[in-house]
C-alpha cells in the first residue's frame, strides 16, 4: 500500500502535463503507465519494431461496426506523443465558443485558451519544420495549387537539423518534455503497471488497484486525488470497470475522424519511410487530406484489401506513398467493459451521412493526387480498380460501401464528455467526474464532439487549463 497526493493514470500528453504541473507545485505524484519506457531515439519511427513495442496490441485494434473502424493507441511512456508525427493544430476558430454555448461551459473560448496554447508551444518548440522540402508534401501542394484548394504546412513539435535540411532529428515527445519535467520535479513513474480499477469508498475515489505486468501482483496505491488520462478508450474502460457511470454517460459518446486512404505512385521517388508529409489540404470544416506513414510494411497494410491486384506494386515502394481523406464524423461509438477481459469492447456506427462524406472525400482525394501527377492510384477499398485518369474517379468513389470500405482513425475522443449540464455529460467543465469526489479526467475523452483537426493541440491547452483550476 502506498500513499501520495495525486495518482495520474496514463503518461500521454494529458497525463504528462497533469503530472508536471502537480509535481512542480510540490505535490507527491505517482504516474501509472501500462506500457514500458522506450528510450527516445532507439526505435525507428513508423517501423514494425515501434508497433510491437509502443502500440497497444501491436497496432491491431478495431471498433466493430459496418464497416468496422481500425484505430491505434500508443501504449508506452509518453503515450501517443511517442508514436505520432507531432503535427500541431489549435482548435478551429469558433469551435470552443460553440462548445461553451451548446454544452454550457463558461471560460471556454479561443481567448481563454490562448495563454495555455502559448505555454505548450513554447515547451514543445512548435514550429514549421521541412516546409517546402518534403517530396510527399510537395504532392499535396502541387495538387491543391492545380485545383485551387486551400493547403498549408502544419507546425510540428520537432526540431530540424542545424542547417534546416533533412528529416527532423528530434520530435518533442512527452518523454523529452513534460514527462521528463515531471520526473525532474520528483514525480514517480511506474511503467508496466496496469490500472485495474479505482478504489471508491463512500462516494470518493481513494486510490487505484494496479497490476504489475511482470509479476502479476496487484498493489493498492492510495491518494486523495486520482486523475485518469488513459485516452478515449482506456479511460472509460477503467471507469466502467470501477462501477463509475456518471449518469450513464461514460463510454457512450465516442467520436472519431473516420478516414479512408489511397496509395499513389509517381514518376519520381517520394517516399520517406521515417517521416510523413506535413502539408495538409482542408475543404470546409469537415474534410481534410494529408499524408500517412508509408514504410514498406505499412504500404503493404494499406494495399491488403486488394492485394491480388495491387501487391506487386510494392516493388516500386520508393515511388509510392499513402494519402488519406478524413471527415468529421457524425456517428458515435461506445466503449464497454467486458468482465474477465483486459480489453474493452469498442463499437462505432458510421451514419448514412458519414458514408456519403467518405465517398465524396475519396473522390476528391483521387482528383487531388491525379492533379499532382500520380501515374496510378490504389484506393483502399476491397476489390478496387486502379485509378489512372479522371474518368476512373467516379466509379472508384461509388465502389466505397459498407461492405468494401477500409476505414481507420487515429483520432479518438468524446467518451467521457464534459459539460455544464449534468443530464448530458459525465464530467463538469473542468474534468471532475460527476458523482465521485476526488476523481478527474484530463484527456481527449472530455471533448463533447470531434474537433475536425488533430486533437492533441486542443487537448494539451485544455489539460493546462484544467490543472491550473485544480491546483487553485
Amino acid at each position: 500500500m502506498s500513499s501520495v497526493d495525486v495518482i495520474v493514470v496514463g503518461s500521454g500528453p494529458g497525463g504528462s502535463i497533469t503530472a508536471r504541473e502537480c509535481a512542480q507545485a510540490g505535490l507527491r505524484v505517482i504516474v501509472i503507465e501500462e506500457g514500458q519506457w522506450v528510450e527516445p531515439g532507439t526505435v525507428r519511427p513508423f517501423s514494425l519494431e515501434q508497433m510491437r513495442r509502443q502500440y497497444r496490441n501491436e497496432g491491431l485494434t478495431v471498433a466493430l461496426g459496418r464497416p468496422s473502424v481500425a484505430y491505434t493507441e500508443g501504449r508506452c511512456a509518453g503515450g501517443g506523443s511517442e508514436v505520432n508525427s507531432g503535427l500541431y493544430h489549435r482548435p478551429p476558430a469558433g469551435l470552443l465558443e460553440r462548445w461553451a454555448k451548446n454544452y454550457r461551459m463558461d471560460d471556454l473560448s479561443d481567448q481563454a485558451l490562448a495563454p495555455h496554447h502559448a505555454t505548450v508551444e513554447a515547451r514543445l518548440a512548435v514550429q514549421q519544420v521541412m516546409a517546402g522540402r518534403s517530396p510527399a508534401s510537395d504532392v499535396l501542394r502541387r495538387g491543391s495549387d492545380a485545383l485551387g484548394w486551400a493547403g498549408f504546412d502544419v507546425p510540428r513539435w520537432a526540431t530540424p537539423l542545424a542547417d534546416g535540411t533533412g528529416a527532423p532529428v528530434t520530435r518533442q515527445t512527452m518523454t523529452r518534455t513534460y514527462l521528463a519535467d515531471a520526473l525532474a520535479a520528483g514525480a514517480d513513474l511506474r511503467v508496466g503497471m496496469r490500472a485495474e480499477r479505482l478504489v471508491i469508498e463512500a462516494g470518493r475515489c481513494r486510490g487505484v488497484v494496479v497490476r504489475d505486468a511482470a509479476t502479476g501482483r496487484t498493489t493498492v496505491l492510495r491518494a486523495p486525488l486520482v486523475v485518469v488520462c488513459a485516452g478515449a478508450i482506456q479511460t472509460p474502460a477503467l471507469l466502467l470497470r470501477s462501477g463509475v457511470k456518471a449518469g450513464g454517460h461514460v463510454g457512450r459518446h465516442l467520436a472519431v475522424h473516420p478516414t479512408v486512404k489511397a496509395v499513389a505512385r509517381f514518376p519520381d521517388e517520394i517516399n520517406d519511410p521515417a517521416d510523413v508529409a506535413t502539408f495538409q489540404v482542408k475543404l470546409g470544416s469537415w474534410l481534410s487530406f494529408g499524408g500517412s506513414a508509408s514504410g514498406p510494411p505499412l504500404l503493404a497494410l494499406h494495399l491488403a484489401d486488394s492485394w491480388p491486384a495491387f501487391g506487386s506494386r510494392l516493388a516500386d515502394w520508393r515511388r509510392s506513398t499513402a494519402y488519406y481523406s478524413a471527415i468529421t464524423g457524425t456517428g458515435r461509438g461506445r466503449v464497454r467493459a467486458v468482465p474477465g477481459r483486459a480489453d474493452p469492447l469498442v463499437t462505432y456506427g458510421l451514419t448514412t451521412q458519414d458514408m456519403a462524406s467518405l465517398r465524396t472525400g475519396l473522390g476528391r482525394l483521387l482528383h487531388l493526387l491525379l492533379a499532382a501527377g500520380a501515374e496510378e492510384i490504389y484506393p483502399g477499398t476491397s476489390g478496387a480498380a486502379i485509378v489512372r485518369e479522371q474518368a476512373d474517379v467516379a466509379p472508384a468513389a461509388r465502389a466505397l460501401g459498407r461492405s468494401t470500405a477500409s476505414v481507420m482513425t487515429v483520432h479518438l475522443m468524446g467518451s467521457v464528455p464534459m459539460g455544464g449540464d449534468e443530464s448530458a455529460s459525465a464530467c463538469d467543465p473542468w474534468g471532475r467526474v460527476r458523482g465521485v469526489e476526488g476523481l478527474r479526467v484530463n484527456d481527449t475523452s472530455l471533448f463533447p464532439e470531434a474537433v475536425g483537426v488533430n486533437p492533441q493541440g486542443t487537448l494539451m491547452a485544455l489539460a493546462h487549463r484544467n490543472v491550473e483550476e485544480m491546483l487553485s
